[in-house]
């Protein structure tokens, strides 16, 4: 009996120490979670600059009226008084050569608010060439266009419109110049006649729009009159090309097409399998 008290109060002993030291023990601590370390976000790429330009989207009824090849001794000035006439400005994409034999027609374009670019020094094909011939005609014609008018141009204009991505880019780093193509070519340089010429522009031109024509031809400047006419009553206003590129606006986004679900046709009923009947024909 004596023992069985003892096992009794032993027990009781240790039930009431162990609740004892639980209520005095300290407060479990919380287990830190190690993460691991967040990858940096991916940075945004550089927005690389627009080398190239064939038209341009505006606010407004504005347009460049670009003229290649020249100066002409004669056509030429004829198509400045045009130009003056109708309060139009225009871009002159000058042949070195011509640009160096007729100064006083790039200083009187400059005084009246147009603008002169580089249009190689004897318009060959600069997609085909070296770098180093491709640096010599835009050198030339730079420095043809620096004696003339006392600064240098900055934009550029390739023959045939014939240029490389990567020239764009050296060409663009060395020199500064912009590339400007056209989007309307009324292929005056084929002397269609000055009527066609004349339609050509009007139909294909709107607003933004980069124009080509060429001043060495007589029947481009006879249609001059007429066209430039029918520009003025369509409200179309010419700037200079750098003046319209300034007037550049993020063209709208396209409207999306929305899809909407075709509705699932109810499950037609199960068909039964009929099997078919089997004849027997006697054999002969």
């Amino acid at each position: 009996m004596s023992v069985r008290l003892s096992l009794v109060f032993s027990l009781s002993g240790f039930l009431i120490l162990r609740t004892v030291l639980g209520q005095n023990a300290p407060p479990a601590q919380p287990v830190e979670r190690i993460l691991p370390p967040s990858a940096p976000a991916p940075s945004a790429a550089p927005v690389q600059p627009q080398l190239a330009f064939e038209s341009v989207h505006v606010d407004g009824p504005y347009i460049a009226l670009t003229f290649d090849d020249g100066p002409n001794a004669t056509l030429t000035p004829k198509l400045l008084d045009l130009l003056a006439a109708h309060h139009f400005k225009a871009t002159f994409f000058v042949v070195g050569q011509n640009a160096m034999d007729h100064p006083e027609i790039l200083q009187r374009a400059v005084r009246e608010g147009h603008e002169i670019g580089n249009h190689s020094w004897t318009h060959p094909n600069l997609g085909k060439m070296s770098d180093e011939a491709v640096r010599r005609e835009l050198q030339k014609t730079d420095d043809a266009i620096v004696n003339a008018i006392g600064k240098h141009p900055t934009l550029m204009r390739p023959p045939y419109g014939s240029i490389t991505a990567r020239q764009k880019r050296w060409i663009h780093d060395d020199f500064g110049y912009r590339i400007i193509i056209w989007d309307v070519d009324p292929l005056d340089w084929k002397r269609p006649g000055p009527t066609v010429v004349c339609n050509r522009i009007l139909k294909e031109t709107h607003p933004g729009s980069i124009v080509l024509a060429h001043d060495i031809h007589p029947p481009t400047i006879e249609a001059m009159p007429a066209t430039f006419d029918q520009l003025d009553r369509k409200g179309f206003k010419s700037v200079t090309v750098s003046e319209l590129l300034a007037m550049a606006k993020p063209a709208p986004p396209k409207p999306t097409t929305v899809l909407r679900a075709s509705p699932i046709p109810a499950a037609a009923p199960a068909s039964v399998y009929t099997p078919p009947v089997t004849t027997t024909t006697p054999g002969g």
